[in-house]
């Protein structure tokens, strides 16, 4: 809208006068987008537009590439919003809030198995969110390494941390921004997370840490963590040297202990000094929350701790954020003591319900192999068998006209070549949303199965640009016509043929040992 229009409608009708909300000159007008305008807009005006805007944001609960909790029951969202203009780092001001915090502590210490006694204090902390819980963790190994070769009066500038490849980005940004060399365990096709014994190899002298992952954010898939300890039991032994293990629990630390309690992976393992999980995930928090557990006080240099006095009492700090919301500390507390252990169980049962009956419908449609594991967080990763005609790019593309955003993406180092495709089965992803979403991958698969292939399309292109080149007309001849229309024959029998065919196209099974029918391609069919 011009800004005579918006000036003229504004000596015409006065300034403060609104008689339609659409009509006005606040929704005419085009928005301020560089500077801050001249004058005040009223607040319905200023709601009206900012929320038109936001409509075109996508669903968050059609998210499916998100592992961030996207609902929570009504009473939870009235605590949030009572304590929205709570500041949780005012300790003395909100001394009830602080010990909320601390009770959300111990009880994340105990689920991961923390050895202190009955009674006794755990030693962590909340933060924004694992990425905040990492960088934590990792100072500590640093700030303890470093301390460790002072008093031996050894160098202390390198420290390095191993990992596997499929880290979550927020490990290589400690790495950068600590001045950490990151060693890092290549992938390889069908094994996509980090190989202990190759973990293991890369740990000498300077290595702060080995970074586990309970639920890799490429396939959900639990790394061994009850390995990576024994076999860095016996080189510590054997070289002398004393390197812990820190688990990224992420995803994981809210799915392992009430799902599969048997796997050992957290502080029962003697070399597990500090865990991360994050709240906001199968915490089932909204976002904004992590924590962050050590094994005991001799995990965390006292160094790192801040004492601050000047909100109006000693209060002990340890976060690279100060300024902090209270209501997702608030809404965390609420979740465990409203679920349970219990509650948690029958949650996290259900979403792993949802991900195997998704998983076998997907894998039932012959076009596509499942990445993801059974045992794990409950994802359903999986790439097409064959990526000839259309990718998994085009797929997630072709979804989010139906509003599914689902994200293609390639794994990391050595096994880039792998592109797939991932749905994060979260507490709000139900049943009849699963068989929606399966509905829409059908209809995505028809529409690219209803297309000539690429290499038709890249014939005729060809053709048609070769035509204007040399300034053919269109055929008129008798002979013209039947070549062309020959041409058009072939290119229906070929599309038919694929549509006959691609729902006859067999998978491997999960194991591996299942049979696989013959390409129509390779027979020479189409």
């Amino acid at each position: 809208m011009a800004l005579t229009t918006c000036k003229s409608m504004k000596e015409t009708r006065g300034h403060n006068t609104i008689d339609s909300m659409f009509a006005s000159r606040y929704v005419q007008c085009e928005l301020p987008k560089f500077t801050i305008p001249e004058r005040a807009t009223p607040k319905d005006a200023a709601y009206q537009i900012i929320s038109d805007e936001l409509m075109l944001d996508g669903n968050p609960r059609l998210n499916l590439a998100s592992f961030v909790t996207t609902w929570m029951e009504p009473e939870c969202d009235k605590l949030i919003m009572s304590a929205l203009n709570k500041n949780y780092i005012d300790m003395d001001e909100y001394p009830i809030t602080t010990e909320l915090q601390d009770r959300c502590v111990n009880m994340v210490a105990r689920l991961f198995n923390a050895p202190i006694e009955e009674g006794e204090q755990a030693i962590g902390a909340g933060t924004v969110g694992s990425s905040e819980a990492i960088m934590l963790a990792g100072l500590a190994f640093k700030r303890k390494w470093q301390n460790e070769r002072k008093a031996a009066g050894k160098p202390w500038d390198k420290p390095n941390l191993v990992t596997g490849a499929n880290v979550q980005v927020c490990w290589e940004k400690f790495a950068r921004y600590f001045e950490v060399e990151l060693r890092e365990v290549k992938l390889k096709e069908d094994y996509y997370v980090m190989d202990p014994y190759k973990a293991v190899e890369l740990v000498d002298e300077n290595t702060i840490c080995v970074c586990a992952i309970l639920g890799s954010t490429y396939n959900g898939e639990f790394e061994d963590v009850q390995l990576l300890n024994d076999l860095l039991e016996e080189k510590n032994r054997e070289k002398g040297l004393h390197v812990p293990i820190h688990v990224d629990a992420a995803s994981g630390g809210f799915i392992a202990p009430f799902l599969y309690p048997d796997i050992v992976w957290d502080f029962r393992l003697p070399l597990v000094k500090s865990i991360n999980v994050s709240g906001h995930k199968y915490g089932l928090v909204y976002a904004g929350i992590g924590w962050v557990v050590w094994r005991s006080k001799e995990d965390l240099p006292e160094e790192l701790v801040f004492h601050v006095n000047y909100l109006g009492a000693d209060q002990p700090t340890f976060t690279l954020n100060f300024s902090k919301g209270a209501s997702q500390v608030i809404a965390q507390y609420y979740q465990l003591i409203r679920l349970g252990f219990e509650g948690y169980k029958n949650i996290m049962a259900n979403c792993a319900m949802n991900a195997k009956i998704l998983t076998k419908a997907i894998e039932s449609t012959g076009r596509f192999k499942i990445l993801s594991k059974e045992v794990g967080v409950p994802v359903v990763a999986f790439s097409l068998l064959d990526n000839s005609d259309h990718n998994e790019y085009e797929i997630s593309h072709q979804l989010r006209h139906y509003g599914w955003t689902v994200p293609a993406y390639t794994m990391a180092a050595d096994a880039q070549h792998v592109t797939l495709l991932r749905v994060v089965v979260r507490e709000d992803f139900s049943r009849s949303l699963s068989d929606r979403l399966l509905t829409d991958i059908k209809r995505v698969l028809a529409y690219f199965d209803a297309r000539p292939s690429k290499l038709i399309e890249a014939v005729t292109a060809a053709v048609v640009e070769e035509n204007k080149e040399q300034h053919l007309e269109m055929p008129t001849t008798p002979d013209a016509v039947k070549a062309t229309q020959a041409f058009n024959t072939v290119i229906l029998e070929h599309v038919a043929c694929k549509k006959k065919h691609n729902g006859h196209h067999h998978s491997r099974s999960r194991g591996g040992h299942g049979k696989k029918h013959a390409s129509p391609k390779a027979n020479g069919v189409c």
